[in-house]
């Protein structure tokens, strides 16, 4: 049946295609004739950032920015849904086209840009929900705001968002919004890791509720660099990092169609990449922190691959919208079944 919808849809250009079907997956959803073409989702609890997953396998940021589908998304199994990412103010993105499919090697590029209706439009969707499931949040800075103003974007979203997110997504790693990825290093890091922190203390206490905050960071860093940013996540007491985003290397699809535009690559070409990032991480961390693993995950097998290079949760997205919707069970099974196993062997 996906595969039926996924030749019609991908007849379209990228972007119409993204809109055209989750337009039709919320009517879907409203219509209660959702439920019947999706499998019963997967229980297997786990905790991470002392919350209760019902299961590992989650959507990752960027498929619904403004929180505008999360019902119909939440009725598809995940374990959590992310949603953004979400700047203070609303704005259009780079301009189209954006979106770029590889079909040959399962593989999308965008350069969509944080766009975006801006953070109370979020936070407005998020209170209306009725997903009762793990939501989390991802934030980033308005294109307008200077890099070195960008701590003020971060802060100002994590006050809007803290009442009304499970966890909170701080992305320093999109390739598409200019200068963002130099947040991720040396001082520049460390000092907005530590806003962040100070900020996560006085929101605990204004609204009783700890929201952990994780940190989402590139494939394209050396293992030097890897090891450096998880000593400053881990050195501000972050509460668990997200590896990783889209890359920039081409390599693994060089000569394609579309392989030559400009923005961040994910599917198949990234999961070794992001796999590699993980088991650094996880080498550096030594369990001090948790890590999402996201990148290239478009079975069973690849989600596996991620928990055991080190990862605790998964997220799934380009693969999704390849796969469809039977990634998330095969996926939530295979990944619960390993942990068992892991568990059993400690």
């Amino acid at each position: 049946m996906y595969g039926l919808a996924r030749n019609i849809l991908f007849r379209f250009s990228g972007e119409t295609a993204h809109e055209l079907a989750l337009d039709g997956l919320n009517a879907a959803n409203r219509l209660g004739v959702l439920s019947p073409f999706v499998a019963k989702p997967v229980n297997a609890p786990v905790e991470v950032m002392g919350i209760q997953f019902p299961n590992a396998v989650g959507m990752a940021a960027g498929l619904d920015k403004n929180a505008d589908y999360l019902d119909a998304l939440g009725a598809l199994g995940f374990g959590f849904v992310e949603v953004g990412t979400v700047t203070p103010k609303p704005q259009p993105g780079n301009d189209k086209p954006r979106l770029f499919r590889i079909p040959e090697k399962e593989a999308i590029i965008n350069r969509m840009g944080f766009n975006n209706k801006g953070v109370h439009h979020l936070v407005e969707q998020v209170k209306k929900r009725k997903f009762q499931g793990i939501v989390g949040i991802n934030i980033g800075k308005n294109l307008t705001t200077s890099v070195d103003d960008a701590e003020k974007d971060y802060l100002y979203c994590l006050k809007e968002v803290y009442p009304h997110a499970d966890y909170v997504t701080v992305n320093i790693s999109s390739p598409n919004t200019p200068g963002l990825r130099t947040l991720q290093f040396g001082e520049t890091l460390e000092a907005l890791l530590r806003a962040l922190k100070e900020e996560q203390t006085c929101l605990a206490e204004q609204h009783q509720r700890y929201v952990p905050i994780a940190v989402k960071i590139a494939p394209d860093m050396t293992d030097e660099e890897i090891r450096l940013v998880a000593d400053n996540i881990r050195n501000q007491k972050m509460d668990a990092v997200i590896a990783t985003n889209t890359t920039l290397d081409r390599d693994a699809v060089l000569g394609l169609d579309n392989a030559e535009e400009a923005g961040g690559l994910s599917g198949k070409p990234v999961r070794d990449k992001s796999t590699h990032v993980i088991r650094v991480l996880a080498e550096a961390l030594k369990g001090d922190l948790p890590i999402i693993g996201v990148g290239g995950i478009d079975c069973a097998e690849a989600a596996c691959e991620k928990i055991e290079a080190g990862a605790s949760l998964v997220q799934v997205y380009t693969g999704f919208i390849y796969q469809g919707p039977k990634l998330v069970k095969e996926a939530a099974e295979a990944v619960a079944a390993q942990q068992a196993c892991m568990k059993k062997a400690e």
